[in-house]
């Protein structure tokens, strides 16, 4: 992988000016019959995932009051796992991008909606909707990109830490939502002294007393509530909270980190008009194929590209317009990026391995030369090893 603009195969080259502009006209035309058409059947999808999430999460709760026996720590478990992963992906994550503010209901609102997550509303939205949704997979703009502890691109700089990214992948992957969480504070910034530290202070607070809430409920509350099952719900809380940790990683890493996403240059975003902004989205996602259980779980961004192109757009309907996206995407000329969770996930994986060795490395790899891998990962272990520059 490296950046769009630096590869000497570029995918969109035969697309000119005019050509880009009118794919995004027509991107357009779409958003806004979708847009438009918007109604009681929309409405009455998201109430009714509201719903059963929620009566769900409230049977396996109770189920869990007597998770002293293995049958019903295990129903319990598996429920409120499946609960949680509905509350944060088909309902939180699509609900603060706005996707049902046309309704009108203070219920279900942008600006009311916190979710069962570590991370505040307010700081997730500022860091997802208005940073990454905007600068999408651009090198030095989307932190998204890795995080910012993995190397995710062979554009961007390496240095010997990387080389156990894939360590950090597994523990990010177990404490996600804390992670997002500490991203959401870019604390990078703040190290580095360009970020008001007074703000990060505010904020950090408001992130520790949301932290303190789940925590209560979690690993308190609940498990006091059910007496002698008192550790056996405390169990059952942190594996549902892992799960929907793991479940909701894996299905970002197969968004974003696939093979066949483009990452791009950071000038390559100055003066962009909305026919460029589109292209990006839809170089720089990639989907999962499924069944339509799949889509719910995933908060539908197995639809990622749809999603990307139009994210206040109300997600039960990503798989309607998609067979719409894949025609564009054939008519231009363009590599729509999809596969299995597995291979997404396996894809995403190979590239985290791949990318925490030295481009000179991975160069060498290419060519079987066993010895120029030595020399080049004999330094690492040295005191004076320096980044590499990709």
């Amino acid at each position: 992988m490296t950046a769009l603009q630096n590869k000497t195969n570029d995918p969109t080259a035969h697309l000119s000016a005019e050509d880009i502009e009118e794919l995004g006209r027509e991107l357009d035309v779409i958003r806004a019959r979708v847009m438009d058409s918007r109604g009681a059947d929309d409405a009455a999808y998201i109430r009714k995932v509201i719903e059963v999430q929620r009566t769900l999460e409230l049977t396996s709760r109770v189920v869990l009051l007597a998770s002293l026996f293995p049958p019903a720590w295990l129903a319990g478990t598996v429920g409120l796992s499946v609960a949680k992963i509905l509350e944060n992906m088909e309902i939180g994550h699509n609900v603060m991008h706005g996707q049902w503010d046309w309704m009108r209901d203070p219920k279900i609102h942008s600006t009311e909606w916190e979710w069962d997550h570590a991370s505040p509303a307010e700081l997730w939205k500022h860091s997802h909707n208005e940073l990454h949704h905007t600068f999408t997979n651009v090198l030095g703009r989307d932190n998204d990109l890795g995080y910012g502890i993995m190397r995710v691109d062979e554009d961007q700089r390496w240095h010997p830490i990387f080389l156990a990214q894939p360590l950090f992948n597994v523990v990010n992957a177990l404490i996600f939502e804390y992670g997002i969480a500490a991203y959401d504070l870019e604390i990078g910034k703040v190290v580095k002294g360009r970020r008001d530290r007074g703000e990060f202070r505010r904020q950090g607070r408001k992130v520790l007393a949301k932290i303190r809430r789940q925590a209560t409920r979690d690993y308190v509350v609940h498990p006091l509530l059910s007496g002698p099952s008192a550790l056996t719900t405390l169990a059952a809380n942190a594996t549902a909270n892992v799960v929907r940790n793991v479940w909701t990683h894996s299905v970002i890493m197969c968004g974003h980190f696939p093979e066949g996403v483009e990452t791009f240059e950071r000038s390559s975003i100055e003066g962009e008009t909305r026919g460029e902004w589109y292209l990006r989205q839809m170089l720089g996602a990639a989907n999962i194929d499924g069944g339509r259980l799949l889509h719910i779980m995933t908060g539908n961004l197995s639809f990622q590209v749809e999603h990307h192109l139009f994210p206040d757009m109300p997600s039960n309907r990503y798989q309607e317009i998609a067979p719409e996206i894949q025609d564009l995407f054939e008519r231009y000329g363009l590599h729509y990026v999809s596969g299995s969770m597995p291979r997404q996930v396996g894809s995403a994986w190979a590239k985290v391995i791949r990318l925490s060795l030295p481009n000179e490395v991975l160069d060498a790899l290419g060519e079987g030369d066993v010895g120029a891998v030595v020399r080049h990962l004999a330094p690492v272990g040295g005191t004076d090893a320096e980044p590499v520059a990709a």
